[in-house]
């Protein structure tokens, strides 16, 4: 039992340098986000088979200090799905700036590492609503959110499964356009981080489908409008089910990443007229303007 208790203050330490590593790595400084990093256990959500970096081998054996440091893990890698890069998770947990007490919806939410992370960011008084598409993994979500009496899991489509109002939605796979329900539940003051993403054109066909090209964007829904703000690259696995993008659209999104522009845009248009010559990317259902709301000179507060 010595042993076994030394053993658990040694990982103690390791998390807690991993937890400022991460943090420096995506040049944050934030106490509550770096006490959530430290104390949340990420072996917990990978599974008993053997541990294995995403695209690469199985780990020699399943000692959580191999997974403390900014490596991405395999959750499914039959279709392109892991545990996520922690240094960017940092820079996005940080961005979205979730507030005890407050309501999240976590899109994608794999086994619940990250939904462990912003459960312990609303606290008691908050909640979580945690959906995952896959079967399998939302139910290891269940499994290991147990411990969260704050954290709903609900299998199901990303793009429709959200069913009520929330603080704030983060999503943590690639899209070619916003979800409706997404915009629809969002309150006002609150904000979605999502990466916007693709894959080449050239691979569309191939699966699992990686974005080629992609970027976190963070939207704040406000009185006039919707504010918007590209915040960094962002590549992830790109959606399944309803909000899988079709190839025309997933083309026009990767061309308007080929001609550059998106660190200049300002807010988002959702049904409703827009000027193409003042759009970095458009559709007739939405767009990314580099307009200011009317009444507003600039962006996003950082």
């Amino acid at each position: 039992m010595a042993n076994w208790l030394l053993n658990q203050q040694e990982l103690a330490i390791v998390r807690r340098a991993y937890a400022r590593q991460m943090l420096a790595i995506a040049n944050v400084r934030n106490d509550r986000l770096e006490q959530v990093f430290a104390t949340v256990r990420r072996e917990d959500f990978l599974g008993d088979e053997p541990w294995r970096i995403a695209r690469g081998p199985a780990l020699p054996v399943n000692d959580p200090v191999y997974v403390y440091q900014d490596v991405v893990l395999a959750l499914a890698p039959e279709r392109g799905v892991n545990n996520g890069s922690p240094s960017l998770h940092a820079k996005m947990l940080n961005d979205l700036a979730v507030e005890p007490g407050q309501h999240i919806a976590h899109i994608g939410a794999g086994a619940g590492y990250y939904t462990a992370m912003l459960a312990e960011l609303t606290g008691r008084s908050g909640r979580v609503t945690a959906i995952e598409f896959d079967s399998r993994l939302a139910e290891s979500a269940r499994v290991n959110l147990a411990a969260w009496g704050n954290v709903t899991v609900v299998c199901g489509d990303g793009g429709s499964a959200l069913s009520e109002s929330v603080d704030g939605i983060y999503v943590n796979f690639g899209v070619a356009a916003p979800a409706a329900s997404w915009i629809e539940h969002l309150k006002p003051g609150s904000k979605i981080l999502f990466p916007l993403g693709v894959p080449h054109p050239d691979v569309r066909a191939q699966f699992p489908r990686h974005s080629a090209r992609g970027a976190a964007f963070l939207l704040e829904r406000r009185a006039s409008g919707f504010a918007a703000r590209w915040l960094y690259p962002a590549y992830y696995v790109c959606a399944e089910g309803s909000l899988a993008g079709d190839a025309d659209a997933e083309l026009a999104l990767y061309e308007a990443f080929e001609r550059g522009g998106f660190e200049l845009v300002r807010s988002m248009r959702w049904n409703e007229l827009s000027d193409l010559k003042h759009c970095w990317y458009w559709t007739p259902r939405w767009s990314l303007s580099f307009d200011a709301l009317e009444g507003e000179h600039n962006a996003l507060r950082a």
